[in-house]
């Protein structure tokens, strides 16, 4: 499997969901500008084992203001408009487990 970790990461949290796990990555530029990465890893099965498909987004500076606010403004729509019965904090649980695991396994 291919190390996905680059030598320009400075933090990194994992949010294991289901099938699904999510890494928060901050990056340095080679002028000490700092990016996030949020990956998407699934575990797909495939005839000669398994497989992981990452799906990656690139967010910078200049934009974390605009996708904090419109990710918590889409997300309190789902919860106040389309799903106001559904108990959210069913899924509030952190495994301490999780974070001592290897990153890309």
């Amino acid at each position: 499997m291919e190390d996905y970790r680059d030598n320009n990461e400075i933090y990194s949290k994992r949010v294991k969901a289901g099938k699904r796990t999510y890494f928060f990555d901050v990056k340095a530029t080679r002028g000490n500008d700092y990016y996030l990465t949020i990956t998407e890893s699934k575990k797909r099965y495939q005839e000669n084992g398994f497989t992981y498909e990452k799906h990656k987004i690139f967010l910078y500076k200049e934009d974390f203001e605009k996708f904090v606010n419109t990710l918590t403004e889409t997300v309190n729509y789902v919860k106040t408009e389309l799903m106001p019965d559904f108990d959210f904090s069913q899924f509030n649980h952190y495994d301490e487990e999780e974070e001592n695991t290897m990153k890309w396994e």
